[in-house]
């Protein structure tokens, strides 16, 4: 099967199967991985300390391959300023820049002048358009499916994306509920150009910041077991339900502002969690798809097994 698409022509890769940004999980051992094996990895800049740190990872993942890669940028991150992390993304001319939450506005104009392409992450239409008309070369629409934060419309991804499609001109990349070859020929089917995939790939041997704890509850999970949380701040996001999340929307219940919130829903409250395992102290993000897993292979195992699932469903329409 030919897997050439406007995604795989514009970012160079072999399939069009994109890594999340997975805050505090994204680091350079994952990244290569999945850019060794045909996808596009990605680092998050802003779950980084400071800028120099952001170059070292940079660095490691050109020393692990020499595919092409994206550096992910979260700008809704409350006090965060993302200009000086930019700066080193564009000196080291990282390939891809990434963007979600926020404005991307001002990344567009730092970017001036620069050969990276310019990816946004978004949930809704209008945000789509808006994308395009400021120079995205392509957008990842996340449908409620999703981990992570999520548009506020709770339009599944079936129908968000053909809505997208038929909106813009631009590759358009398929997110949230994809997790296996399945998931991928149906977003192709919907006219998407490829996909991203977060959840699935925090189950995975190189994703080695997540704890063990994490990725079992991602294998003995179900569809049902995630919650969405923050809805009060205008910012819905999807986690794995647990005694943690339950706090949050009580809070939210009660008419809680972002300072009463602002401790449970903090990285180090997410780090507690996926990195030390510490479940009723912090919480996970984390798609529906998590009723779709059920083992953690290496990235190149997946995405292997993804395209020969997705080959067979191809050569099956044939019959």
């Amino acid at each position: 099967m030919n897997w050439e698409t406007r995604v795989t022509k514009l970012l160079g890769i072999r399939y069009p199967i994109i890594q999340g940004g997975l805050a505090h999980l994204a680091y350079s051992e994952l990244a290569a991985a999945v850019s060794n094996a045909g996808g596009l990895g990605q680092i998050t800049a802003m779950s980084l300390d400071e800028p120099e740190l952001l170059r070292k990872e940079i660095q490691k993942v050109k020393s692990m391959t020499v595919n092409p890669f994206g550096v992910n940028f979260a700008i809704g991150q409350h006090g965060r300023s993302f200009q000086d992390f930019l700066e080193i993304a564009i000196e080291e001319e990282v390939p891809v820049i990434i963007m979600t939450g926020g404005n991307p506005a001002p990344i567009f104009e730092q970017l001036k002048g620069t050969k990276a392409k310019k990816l946004v992450l978004v949930a809704a239409k209008r945000q789509a358009i808006k994308a395009e008309e400021l120079g995205a070369d392509a957008v990842m629409v996340v449908g409620q499916e999703g981990g992570g934060h999520l548009g506020r419309d709770d339009v599944g991804t079936v129908v968000l994306i053909p809505k997208v499609v038929d909106a813009v001109s631009i590759p358009v990349i398929a997110s949230g509920g994809i997790g296996d070859g399945r998931g991928l020929m149906a977003a192709l089917s919907l006219g998407a150009d490829g996909i991203e995939m977060g959840t699935r790939f925090i189950a995975t041997k190189e994703c080695v910041h997540a704890c063990d704890a994490y990725k079992k509850k991602l294998i003995n999970g179900n569809e049902t077991d995630t919650v969405v949380v923050k809805r009060s701040l205008g910012a819905p996001a999807r986690a794995i339900a647990g005694r943690w999340t339950e706090k949050i929307l009580e809070i939210e219940k009660n008419g809680g502002t972002y300072e009463d919130l602002r401790s449970f829903i903090s990285g180090e409250a997410n780090k507690r969690f996926i990195q030390d395992g510490i479940e009723d102290e912090g919480f996970a993000w984390a798609g529906q798809v998590m009723g779709l897993i059920n083992d953690v292979p290496t990235v190149a195992e997946l995405i292997s097994r993804m395209i020969t699932d997705a080959e067979r469903i191809r050569s099956n329409w044939g019959n």
